[in-house]
């Protein structure tokens, strides 16, 4: 008999991140490969925890605003949508209607700021840098309109439980409506160097695909699952503020696959472009803050209200008087994905639990499934395509 040669497999690991430029913050996954080929992936995380959840535990119900800012710091005021929703909702106020237009018109600018963020810098980590340089440049000019409603550029703490901290200026409408107006050109350069590059097919189609029942078994939202064809945003199934009086569709893909991703989000830079526009066409006037003056004070310098309402205001700011006694919880349509916030009070100054239901976490812990199979360099493409910020998925 001829001596049978045995083959040996020898499955290597390997550590991609956390300092990888391509891991998206801190991210280290333990990687086994055969060659270059994923046969295992463990995600680690904790390099980056802050202990966000039970900081606020320790502020009052209004100190804590500033921690949401902190966490998907690419989508600051869609964060503190959801918690100004969640504290209004304890206190039973009814914010104005202007102040729902403001707030929807930033949490649109702030879909396309997430959105150009996301697929620029995705197109950096394949190899285009292009893209990531024209994408910057319309991201400042979005960044100047936070710095002039609240005089920072990232953390901005403008929305605010009651409505926003205070009125825009009367000519910014017009520089948002000019930015839109031209934005839509500068999207359709962005698709001209990518969405039919056979390279950047190449790198996309076919890869980290998932099917709908394994995105809904995984918690998935947002792109992720919208990839998939499940129709599934919070802004259609269950309205909040003004969104049901806007009109504007839901896009959704087919395949499951990293191009389904990119090309989803292009699209839902157009969707937020129209929403914008719709926004900015029937703008009303009024108020941008509740009249209690229980819970709020007078914006007007010349405080005229009753000292029984002075002096219920300072308990709740100065945190000596809980707001309510129960649970309650919020998710809103963030540009990753459902943001959701679980806050409890028990009759304390301070909540008793906060638990945030961030969309990336969610995402990140399908990244064994995404990837099993494919090279490494796959694993770069699927990561750009789950959009993490690790502010969120590392509280």
């Amino acid at each position: 008999m001829k001596n049978l040669q045995v083959k040996y497999i020898k499955v290597m690991s390997a550590n991609f991140g956390p300092q990888h430029p391509a891991a998206h913050g801190v991210l280290r996954l333990s990687l086994e490969i055969i060659g270059e080929r994923i046969v295992f992936c463990d995600p680690h995380i904790g390099l980056l925890h802050r202990g966000t959840e039970k900081l606020i535990e320790y502020k009052t119900f209004m100190q804590a605003l500033p921690y949401f800012d902190r966490l998907d710091y690419v989508s600051m005021a869609c964060q503190e949508h959801a918690y100004a929703l969640i504290v209004e909702k304890i206190l039973f106020l009814t914010v104005p209607k202007r102040a729902q237009f403001i707030r929807v018109l930033f949490c649109e600018i702030t879909r396309i700021l997430n959105h150009i963020m996301s697929l620029t810098t995705h197109a950096l980590d394949v190899g285009a840098l292009t893209p990531f340089l024209w994408g910057f440049e319309e991201r400042e000019k979005l960044m100047l309109f936070y710095e002039r409603v609240s005089g920072t550029r990232m953390h901005a703490s403008y929305i605010r439980p009651g409505g926003v901290s205070k009125d825009i200026p009367d000519y910014l409408l017009d520089e948002i409506f000019l930015f839109i107006s031209k934005n839509s050109f500068r999207i359709n350069e962005l698709e001209e160097l990518l969405t039919r590059n056979r390279i950047w097919q190449q790198r996309l189609i076919n890869i980290g695909t998932v099917s709908a029942n394994k995105a809904i078994s995984f918690g998935f939202s947002g792109v992720l699952l919208r990839c998939v064809g499940v129709m599934w945003d919070l802004r259609k199934s269950n309205p909040y503020e003004i969104y049901q009086g806007l009109s504007f569709e839901v896009p959704y893909g087919v395949n499951g696959d990293s191009y389904d991703r990119y090309l989803l989000r292009v699209e839902e830079i157009r969707q937020s472009n129209k929403l914008i526009l719709e926004t900015i066409n029937n703008f009303p006037t009024g108020k941008v803050r509740v009249e209690n003056y229980k819970v709020l004070p007078p914006t007007k310098i010349k405080m005229k209200t009753s000292m029984e309402s002075l002096i219920h205001f300072f308990k709740i700011y100065s945190g000596s008087q809980s707001i309510s006694i129960g649970e309650n919880y919020i998710g809103v349509e963030a540009p990753k994905g459902e943001f959701g916030i679980y806050l409890v009070s028990n009759g304390l100054k301070n909540p008793y639990r906060c638990k945030i239901r961030s969309p990336g976490f969610m995402h990140l812990q399908a990244i064994n499934y995404l990837v099993k199979e494919y090279l490494i360099a796959d694993v770069v493409t699927i990561i750009g395509t789950l959009d993490l910020v690790f502010g969120e998925c590392d509280r």
